[in-house]
């Protein structure tokens, strides 16, 4: 049997043992006896049915550990986006208040991560047991990521920490808006409910499968039940992260009311520039970088060959309504006020970041390029809302995230390629995908679900985020006082400037 073994392939083994068993000729062309090469042959199955099993079972395990791997890394970058946002929003604040927006986006990181971990995480995607489905608004276990009564503990690591370094992402646009004047005690109580229940709840609707909006829900029983056989289709986030953070931004903005300054007695606007033009650009760039966490990472897989070409469309996508923003921003603002702005053209590249992310994996690349070209027409026009309102927007928060946000979601409902969105769906081919973008013929269900998820994210938000501030206006726990304002949040609250610009004195 060794000698078979040796000197015989497999192949040519597996082909004799089936063609024969009464032969006593080998392989090798060597005469054996009858009962040994009965017991080789059956010896050869169970051999080659436990290599196939083994092949299987290592394949199983490799794609497993590059689906996990690759979802940390996109983790990782999403999260050094909060490094982007530090930047940007200290570049784009009074030198006098730098140290107060950097502190907020630091603990963004540190309390948002404790509030998903304590319930956040549970409302977006628990179940009480093993063999329960949540609700349709909420989900309902894993509180503290505890067994509860599962059959077993928690162990889908990979995933949680991809969806904590979106809500952190979720939480940081607010703080911008509010950036100048907001008392440090309310931007703590903000970031707990946002990242422990408001976002959740948003999560759940439209990317959990239970969820009533989700574009994969399933009825209890594990059948489809699409809203208007499509659900809401928000890839990465356009509607369940930017526009929250951006209307939760919009909501604070307004009840706090603008910095001392802000508007003439006219209400007439007047410029309050950031301090730090290289720290927006510097934040602007890592922020582009860790889009490529955020809507590729969306893919959730890179281990096939399908599945790494759907990353690479995505990045794709993504960087082309980056440049097509930027432009189109740099365009906008000469042709209105002979100006190549540098600061407007960054905003401009994030609008259309914020644009693509929820086409990202179902827009052409023409239709991205669009995108983000109107999200920086989008952009400018509800700056412009703002000032006419006198809501003072600091880094342009709502416009960035909160308008264009929506916008993203539109253009989903507009411009989703066929066989893309089919391809997203599991449909069997591209005939089978029957709705997808109404300019493109798939009719008008999949647009009037992307404007239903925009209005009920506006209304949940705007209710309990805007409910939050009021509250704490009330209280009188919203807003600096005039004096901590003037002398600057940094002096008045944290010790001193972030900028130590003088002079040591020698020690005498």
């Amino acid at each position: 049997a060794r000698r078979v073994a040796t000197h015989t392939k497999s192949s040519t083994m597996a082909n004799w043992c089936g063609d024969d068993l009464t032969s006593t000729m080998g392989p090798d062309g060597l005469d054996y006896d009858a009962d040994l090469i009965t017991s080789l042959c059956t010896s050869a199955d169970a051999n080659i049915q436990y290599l196939t099993t083994l092949v299987a079972t290592n394949h199983d395990n490799t794609a497993n550990s590059a689906n996990i791997s690759y979802m940390l890394i996109s983790g990782f970058f999403v999260f050094f986006m909060q490094a982007g946002f530090a930047m940007l929003c200290a570049g784009s604040v009074r030198s006098k208040n730098v140290m107060n927006i950097l502190i907020k986006n630091v603990l963004d990181a540190c309390i948002g991560c404790l509030a998903y971990f304590a319930f956040g995480f549970a409302i977006s995607y628990g179940t009480k047991d093993s063999n329960s489905v949540s609700g349709e608004f909420a989900g309902e276990g894993w509180f503290f990521l505890a067994k509860g009564d599962h059959s077993e503990s928690f162990s889908n690591w990979n995933f949680f920490f991809f969806q904590w370094a979106f809500t952190a992402a979720a939480a940081t646009i607010t703080s911008g808006a509010m950036a100048e004047r907001t008392a440090f005690q309310a931007y703590i109580a903000y970031s707990i409910i946002l990242s422990g229940f408001v976002y959740p709840v948003v999560v759940h609707w439209i990317w959990d499968t239970p969820g009533w909006l989700c574009n994969w829900k399933e009825d209890k029983d594990g059948n489809s039940d699409l809203l208007n056989d499509v659900g809401m289709h928000d890839f990465a986030g356009s509607g369940v992260v930017h526009m929250t953070g951006g209307i939760a931004g919009l909501m604070g903005a307004a009840i706090v009311g603008p910095r001392t300054g802000r508007f003439d007695a006219s209400g007439r606007p007047m410029a309050m520039p950031g301090h730090n033009a290289a720290l927006v650009v510097l934040g602007t760039f890592i922020l582009w970088v860790g889009w490529y966490g955020f809507n590729p990472g969306s893919v959730l897989g890179i281990y096939s060959t399908a599945t790494a070409t759907d990353v690479a469309r995505c990045a794709v996508t993504t960087t082309l309504a980056a440049a097509a923003g930027g432009i189109g921003s740099m365009i906008l603002n000469y042709s209105l006020y002979k100006v190549w702005d540098l600061v407007a053209v960054c905003n401009g590249v994030l609008a259309g970041l914020v644009s693509i992310t929820a086409g990202a994996y179902t827009l052409q690349p023409w239709a991205a390029i669009l995108a983000g070209f109107v999200g920086s027409v989008v952009l400018w026009g509800a700056s412009k809302l703002l000032l006419k309102l006198r809501i003072d927007d600091p880094l342009e928060a709502f416009p960035v995230h909160g308008a264009c946000g929506a916008w993203g979601c539109i253009a989903v409902g507009l411009f989703a390629d066929q066989e893309l969105l089919g391809s997203y769906m599991g449909a069997d081919s591209k005939a089978d995908q029957k709705i997808y973008g109404a300019l493109l013929g798939g009719g008008g269900k999949l647009l009037g679900n992307q404007i239903l998820g925009i209005v009920v994210i506006t209304l949940w938000v705007g209710t309990t985020i805007g409910g939050l501030f009021f509250a704490l206006k009330t209280a009188g726990m919203l807003r600096a006082s005039a004096e901590e304002e003037a002398a600057g949040l940094d002096e008045s609250k944290h010790g001193g400037s972030a900028y130590n610009m003088e002079p040591t004195k020698s020690a005498v």
